[in-house]
Parts: structure tokens; sequence; C-alpha cells
């Protein structure tokens, strides 16, 4: 095995276009290490991204923030304004691990370890945000969304990764949040998530919402439909209803030992009623 650091975003993606064998990029660590202590995957390559400029800052951009590859949970949610601005992803980054974890898990690496079960994609996704992606053919973006084909598998290219996430800006009365089941409170994966984002007017009424889910299909899903149905009410017990029905028809999970197709089906459901009504009332705080 060969351990790469590269100072530069170029010599990053040259040393991976080269490597004919398996090749992993290191940020955080929390994940790789672990399937090679397990045999899961044995790397030619290991490229460690922290010493490429950015890579670990935030930068205010555009009314959003832009956050590198290689910022920390803590990190995050030790940033004076990011939890602030986005509280429904940084109490999903938060999920991530114990506080050993936390000093060394990233967003990117969560995405990238393209698991349905992910507690920042869902989130992410929620908020529209866009991954930006470096390699042979200069710079690309690319929505949240597109990045995990299937578990485990990315739809990175030869020689690319993901340099930083940008969260774009929140218009007025817009608020985030993030929910999961899980058996235990820490150090678990999600048997099922739900992350949602809406704006709303100055009168309370809903007029944007998005709503994603996860360990619910082999990919986090965004449910455009879900949103819709939020859009034009101020989240009446009706309408959540419905919205949370068509959350629960939108899913296509699995049945293991940690929950039936029926059951997280209908917890989706749930999980996605109360994640808006706490978007709700964050939002609603903001126009006090």
């Amino acid at each position: 095995m060969r351990y790469a650091k590269p100072q530069s975003v170029n010599e990053a993606t040259n040393i991976l276009l080269a490597e004919k064998g398996i090749s992993r990029v290191l940020a955080g660590g929390t994940d790789i290490l672990v399937q090679m202590k397990s045999g899961m995957v044995k790397p030619d390559l290991i490229m460690d991204i922290k010493s490429i400029p950015g890579i670990r800052d935030v930068i205010k951009k555009n009314g959003g923030f832009e956050v590198g590859a290689a910022v920390s949970g803590y990190e995050f949610n030790n940033h004076p304004e990011l939890k602030i601005f986005a509280p429904g992803i940084a109490e999903a980054f938060d999920l991530i691990g114990s506080t050993q974890i936390q000093g060394r898990c990233t967003m990117v690496g969560n995405l990238c370890n393209a698991s349905p079960a992910a507690d920042t994609v869902p989130a992410l996704l929620a908020s529209n945000c866009i991954a930006k992606v470096v390699g042979p053919a200069g710079v690309r973006e690319t929505k949240i969304n597109k990045i995990s084909v299937e578990p485990g598998k990315t739809s990175l290219k030869k020689g690319e990764f993901i340099k930083s996430i940008f969260i774009p800006p929140r218009p007025d009365f817009s608020a985030d949040a993030y929910l999961r089941f899980t058996p235990r409170s820490e150090m678990d994966i999600a048997i099922v998530s739900a992350a949602v984002f809406l704006t709303l007017d100055d009168k309370g009424v809903c007029t944007h919402a998005r709503i994603s889910l996860g360990a619910v299909a082999p990919t986090v899903i965004l449910v455009e439909e879900a949103g819709a149905v939020l859009v034009g009410s101020t989240l009446e017990d009706a309408v959540l209803d419905e919205m949370a029905q068509k959350c629960s028809d939108s899913c296509d999970p699995i049945n293991d030992k940690r929950g039936t197709k029926e059951f997280r089906s209908h917890v989706a459901g749930v999980l996605a009623k109360r994640a808006a009504l706490l978007a709700q009332k964050r939002a609603g705080e903001k126009s006090e």
C-alpha cells in the first residue's frame, strides 16, 4: 500500500489518475480505517487530502457557506455561525459516532461512503446543497443526490474527489431539521431518517419545502411530491398526514433484523412529520 499527501488539487488529481489499483481518499478516515481493519477493502493507494489549501476551511460565500472536505463534525458544530445558519445539517453531523469520532469525521466522507443510512446526506439534500467535484477535467458542481448511485458506489470518475460542500443562502423565515430512528441514541446508524427544509411567508404560510429520507431505499431520496403538499399550507394536521403518507409510499426499504419494510415505511412518514414541525417552529422563530 502506498500513502500520498498532495499539496494541491492538481497534484491530488494526477496521483489518483495515475493509480492503476484501488484508491481511497483520506479526509477524516473514520470509514476507510474501519473498512481496512475488517478486510472489506485493501487499497493500493491512500491519498491524504488534508494538506490541500482550503480543504479544512469554512468560507462565507454568496450568502451561504462553503465547507471544506476535511472539516470535522466538531469544527462544524463549534463554528460561530454554521450551527445557527443550518441547524438541521448541524444536528445530522453531530449524530455521527462518538465524541472521538466527531473530531475526525467529515460530511464529504459520509457522502462518499455512499451508505443509504448516512446521517448528513438527507440533511444536505433537503437544503439543496452542492458538491464541488475536482478532477482531471477541472471543477464541476453536482447535486448531492447525484453522488451516490448505489450502496457503496459513487458517480465520481477516475481522478475525481470532492473538495467542498456549498450550503446555499436561505430566504428569510427558512429553517431545516433532521431526525432519525435508531435502537440506541448514539454509536448507531439510522434505521430510518428524515430531513426537512422549508420557507414561510410573513403570515406563516409555507412557500417552499424539500423533504428527504434516508435508509429507506438504495440511496437517500428526495420526495418532491411530499414537499409540494406543504406549499400553501400552515402545516395543518390533515396536510401533515397527507405529506407523511406520500413519504411512506415513496419508500422501498429492505427487510432485516433492524426493521421490516412496513415498519421503516411507516416511521419515515412519522419522522418527516415531526421534522417538518420542528423546521416550521425554527422558521417561525426567525420572524419574531
